[in-house]
């Protein structure tokens, strides 16, 4: 009896712990339009042309290629996760939507991944989503010391934050989030992510912003 209940319970665990991962899994799937906020990503390009992969990028790290901050994505999120690769039959990206973005997003794959990962779930046409990405680039100013830095720069988190801040006030002081891994020491600089409504005004950053960099010195590594 007691080997009947304890199979029983067995069952009834596994059959909870597949319930948990199908409801999990279509959360994270979403649904196109279902959201409540936007992140735009800036990644520091320097970083990532030091890294395995941006050694063999040609397109972004390649010689001339004078990269500084680069947009890495617009997500769409919610207060604590996020959507990914919504359902869609708007799937292909075109070469003419591509050319386009190269200037600001410098990576024919990251265009069309970012695309089919985060711009489906957004519930806007291929066009307007990419016309968004780069409105909302274009209206943050980087601060002057950013933009072309011939040599290492050393800063704290907090400092960047500021820069930014002075820089752009219309900017939301909650909606800024410095990320850089998980050193606490020192560390490169990996991206600033900024957070905006729905309809791109600036707000306070969700739970998915949170966990910042915690680097007690913060390098940015100049543009070659």
């Amino acid at each position: 009896m007691n080997r009947s209940k304890g199979f029983a319970g067995f069952v009834t665990a596994l059959l909870t712990l597949f319930a948990l991962a199908v409801a999990t899994s279509a959360h994270a799937r979403g649904k196109a339009g279902k959201f409540d906020y936007y992140t735009l990503a800036l990644s520091w390009s320097p970083t990532y042309c030091q890294s395995d992969a941006g050694r063999n990028d040609r397109q972004q790290c390649g010689r001339g290629r004078r990269f500084s901050f680069v947009v890495h994505g617009l997500w769409p999120q919610y207060n604590k996760g996020w959507p990914e690769r919504c359902r869609t039959r708007d799937d292909w990206v075109s070469k003419d939507t591509i050319d386009g973005m190269l200037d600001i997003m410098p990576s024919k794959r990251l265009i069309i991944h970012e695309w089919k990962k985060h711009g489906v779930c957004s519930g806007l046409r291929q066009q307007r989503y990419f016309s968004l990405t780069r409105d909302l680039f274009a209206s943050i100013k980087i601060p002057a010391r950013y933009i072309t830095p011939n040599r290492h720069i050393t800063i704290t988190p907090e400092q960047l934050k500021l820069d930014f801040l002075k820089t752009n006030r219309w900017l939301d002081p909650g909606g800024i989030s410095v990320q850089c891994g998980n050193r606490t020491g020192r560390a490169n600089l990996r991206e600033v992510r900024l957070c905006f409504t729905r309809k791109g005004k600036p707000r306070r950053c969700g739970t998915n912003e949170r966990r910042a960099c915690r680097a007690r010195q913060l390098v940015m590594p100049p543009v070659r």
